[in-house]
């Protein structure tokens, strides 16, 4: 059957440095290449700084993604495969912060709003994918609205921040140095602009759009090529980029290092990762990364979990819905199938009976009507109780009643058997 499959990386099993592996960087790209597989009827893939999640509609999913994951070369141990209930489960759970690292937090709904977006626009969504996502999305704003899952939520650049205090003490007599002014950098600054701070400096290659995120947040601009000047004088540097290299080399940090004598913390919550791994060995420079973030989602669970029981509930009665949903869908085709024919035969014989009666009477447009409206009625009424059965049905898994009607009205197999057609042309020509 044509279901969805979904291949997962996130944090619970990988390293950042595996997530990073096993990621090329080009989110289209990776969505053409799996869609350019005959098997594979709709894809999307969700990408964020702990995680990488493939979905793909396919009657035969799971081959499909091993496969994929063997060309990747990804270690089994880190890798998820879910089937089409266990996809949907971890997607809504996903949606209302429960699988993120930092339990509650908001930032991953926008991600995943995001990222499907740029799957349909990419065109590779059809009615399962676009119903799943949807709801997922759906679920995620009913769970922040009913219940304080996300209150105070934390952020993976709020939870740098804390890991910053955690680490070299009170901040309101540090230089801090934030690097990036995207969407994480932006919530960095955020975070350390409700905090007292001596000094926080805000660095971009393009120097306007530091100003401008320095001047809301009360920080200083910083331009890029001048990093190395601050380097040397600040406490803690928090870098989160989207450059698709290092940012901070080691050198560069040994040079700092060579004209400071104070200790360097540095967080990289970026991902792929701005700092290069070995500045770690640096005497008195201390790096972070996602990875250490770890222990601050361990206290923000134990203070969530009671919200998280209420998520959980309406999780639950969401995904019933859901899955009644595309139950009812799996006769859609039947019953639409059953209507075509149907008026097909309707309008063939109500136009024998005009011509009939236009041999004796006059006929005009009024009493066309009546007649069609009739006929119309008629096949209305007549299909609207089988409608019903053949809806409940597939909801009670009556694969028996389903085909046999099938039969009945001489409607393909295949496309009763395919919950909900992707590209069903595509698809078929595998499972012929």
């Amino acid at each position: 059957m044509t279901e969805i499959t979904s291949m997962v990386i996130t944090h619970s099993k990988a390293t950042v440095e595996e997530i990073e592996e096993a990621w090329d960087g080009d989110i289209e790209k990776m969505l053409k290449e799996l869609y350019s597989n005959d098997l594979v009827c709709e894809c999307a893939v969700l990408k964020t700084c702990n995680r990488v999640e493939i979905y793909v509609v396919s009657p035969k999913g799971s081959s499909v993604l091993f496969q994929f994951a063997k060309r990747m070369g990804l270690s089994s141990n880190i890798v998820d495969f879910f089937d089409h209930e266990e996809s949907i489960m971890h997607l809504l759970r996903l949606a209302c912060g429960l699988e993120s690292m930092i339990i509650g937090e908001d930032q991953i709904l926008g991600q995943i709003k995001e990222l499907y977006q740029v799957a349909r626009n990419t065109g590779t969504t059809g009615k399962l994918l676009d119903t799943t996502f949807s709801k997922a999305i759906q679920v995620g704003k009913r769970v922040r609205t009913e219940t304080e899952i996300n209150r105070g939520a934390l952020s993976i650049a709020s939870a740098s921040v804390d890991l910053a205090e955690e680490t070299v003490g009170d901040l309101k007599d540090k230089m801090v140095l934030v690097i990036g002014t995207g969407e994480m950098g932006t919530l960095v600054t955020r975070a350390l602009s409700h905090r007292e701070i001596e000094l926080m400096y805000i660095a971009n290659r393009t120097y306007e759009t530091a100003m401008i995120l320095a001047d809301e947040m009360g920080g200083h601009a910083v331009h890029f090529d001048h990093i190395d000047e601050n380097l040397k004088r600040a406490d803690v540097v928090i870098s989160a980029t989207g450059a698709p290299h290092f940012v901070l080399r080691n050198e560069q940090i040994k040079k700092a290092m060579d004209h400071r004598e104070k200790e360097l913390l540095l967080i990289d919550i970026a991902n792929p990762r701005d700092i290069e791994p070995s500045i770690n060995d640096i005497p008195h420079v201390t790096l972070y990364n996602i990875d250490n973030l770890r222990v601050i989602n361990e206290k923000n669970l134990e203070m969530r979990m009671e919200e998280a029981k209420k998520v959980q509930v309406i999780i639950d009665e969401e995904y019933a819905l859901l899955i009644k949903q595309y139950k009812r869908q799996r006769a859609d085709h039947l019953v639409s199938e059953m209507y075509a024919k149907t008026y097909k035969l309707r309008l063939q014989e109500k136009d024998r009976a005009i011509t009939k009666l236009k041999a004796h009477h006059t006929i005009g447009d009024t009493e066309s009507k009546i007649i069609d409206d009739l006929t119309h009625s008629i096949v209305n009424k007549i299909l609207a109780e089988p409608t019903k059965i053949l809806r409940y049905a597939a909801e009670v898994d009556d694969d028996e009643l389903l085909e046999s009607v099938a039969r009945l009205f001489d409607v393909d197999r295949f496309d009763l058997n395919a919950k909900i057609k992707g590209e069903l042309v595509k698809c078929s020509r595998n499972t012929e």
